[in-house]
């Protein structure tokens, strides 16, 4: 997953040990380590074999690395998170209870570039973020980053996420953390009116008159 300065073509800037400030969320290289074993939402797999199943120990491994991340994200921020806390406490169910196989979005979601026909994560510039717009999983203001990079989940215009928080929950659980509105599920169409219906029903008739 591309960060904004692999995106954008900006260097990361260098800092000293004096100027660097505390990282805004833990490290999660572990969690993207365990979470290749097992993923299989996206279009490529680690598998030997493209249908083989995830090893359960496997997930439920990347459930618990990431309720670990996500606690320790909550005992640092200092404030009450309920959000956080909330799925701390449902990716430690899913490590206890591990699925079959991790249902996440694949990276295509994250990356914007599936068809126009499916739902897919919006960009927010920063120029359009104010200063008091927050992650609702770091509890950090956006504007706190120099190159904040920020994702509109489709299911709500209000739902805004660091893309590097929203991330590796969504690779998990295809599911936006607030409303729990499966994201990768397509809206079925409005059913037909009676006009509509007795318009068909005129139409098939006349076909076969």
């Amino acid at each position: 997953m591309a960060t904004y300065e692999v995106e954008h073509n900006i260097p990361e800037p260098q800092t000293t040990s004096t100027s660097r400030h505390p990282p805004r969320r833990p490290d999660l290289s572990t969690f993207f380590s365990t979470l290749e074993l097992v993923d299989t939402s996206g279009e490529q797999r680690s598998h030997n074999n493209s249908y083989a199943v995830p090893i359960p120990g496997d997930v439920s491994a990347a459930f618990r690395t990431l309720a670990d991340a996500f606690e320790r994200m909550r005992q640092d921020g200092g404030e009450e998170n309920n959000l956080l806390q909330s799925l701390v406490e449902t990716l430690m169910v899913d490590a206890e209870r591990p699925p079959r196989e991790v249902h996440g979005v694949p990276d295509s979601f994250l990356d914007g570039k599936l068809d126009q026909e499916t739902l897919e994560l919006e960009r927010i510039p920063k120029k359009s973020l104010k200063p008091a717009d927050v992650c609702p999983i770091c509890n950090n203001p956006f504007l706190e980053d120099q190159y904040p990079l920020v994702v509109r989940l489709p299911c709500h215009k209000s739902h805004l996420f660091d893309l590097e928080c929203i991330q590796p929950w969504l690779k998990l659980h295809p599911t936006c953390p607030l409303d729990r509105i499966d994201l990768l599920k397509k809206s079925e169409p409005p059913p037909a009116s009676e006009k509509e219906e007795e318009e068909e029903d005129g139409e098939w008739d006349d076909m076969y008159a």
